[in-house]
């Protein structure tokens, strides 16, 4: 089924954690594993706004769909890093803007040189880029929708689990988009699926770790995807990938994973 890109900028709406009970915090606090890999997840969220400066660079923003759906994504995943911000402020910790930046000033050269990076790279290639752009979403939003349920799962905290169910609920949305055209797109060109198949082999990592401290993303990955459970979630998402046209076998998350350490835990 296409995705209704007009009826999901329609429907777009802020992630909503006012109804929420917050009190529930004060006597039921998170412990400091689960604080530390919201944290992080806030971090990635706010940080969204600079995946999409990069993007909108490439041949991926003079597409009609692509760039309304990217300024409706952009727009809902910063509500989410505010709704993991209020969680945080709950526990006393502030997230602030400051902290953001210094974050992003630590990558230096890095940080200025990847506009000119994905503007030189997504131009030399052409059109095809945009299908790269969208299994790679895609790759990082089944992460997310998988990272955020197994969270809540893992932690059983009620209203903690409810606002990140409702967070999951809306990057399974965005799921929808990639996938969709990230489908179609490498359905209709063998060199979009050489170019997807080699960039994901050999750049894509877990979402984060191009921005966050090793230590931190094992911390997180370990956290959420340690054990059988979470050995079958990273399967799964592996299994999603490998689906797509001219993406068969592989396992990029599993190798990812094994990278930060998580394969012991996870075995």
């Amino acid at each position: 089924m296409a995705f209704d890109i007009d009826k999901y900028t329609a429907t777009s709406v802020s992630v909503n954690w006012q109804d929420l009970d917050f009190d529930e915090f004060k006597t039921n606090p998170l412990p400091e594993s689960t604080l530390r890999s919201l944290r992080y997840m806030c971090d990635i969220e706010y940080h969204t706004v600079c995946y999409l400066r990069d993007l909108l660079v490439t041949p991926s923003h003079k597409e009609a769909d692509v760039s309304a759906f990217m300024t409706m994504w952009n727009r809902e995943e910063f509500w989410h890093g505010e709704a993991l911000a209020a969680v945080l402020g709950a526990h006393g910790i502030t997230v602030d803007f400051d902290q953001l930046k210094a974050t992003r000033l630590k990558l230096g050269w890095k940080d200025r040189l990847d506009p000119i990076k994905q503007s030189l790279l997504g131009n030399i290639v052409g059109k095809d880029f945009i299908a790269v752009h969208m299994i790679w979403g895609a790759a990082n939003e089944w992460s997310a929708v998988a990272a955020y349920n197994r969270l809540a799962e893992l932690e059983k905290h009620p209203v903690l689990a409810e606002l990140l169910k409702r967070i999951a609920k809306q990057e399974a949305r965005h799921v929808a988009f990639y996938a969709t055209q990230a489908r179609e797109r490498l359905g209709a060109s063998k060199k979009a699926q050489k170019l997807a198949r080699f960039a994901l082999k050999n750049a894509w990592g877990p979402v984060g770790s191009s921005v966050m401290e090793p230590a931190e993303v094992t911390h997180v990955m370990g956290h959420i995807f340690a054990g059988e459970e979470g050995l079958r979630e990273i399967r799964k998402l592996d299994d999603h990938i490998s689906k797509m046209p001219g993406l068969e076998g592989l396992t990029i998350v599993e190798s990812s994973m094994k990278k930060y350490g998580v394969e012991a835990a996870a075995a």
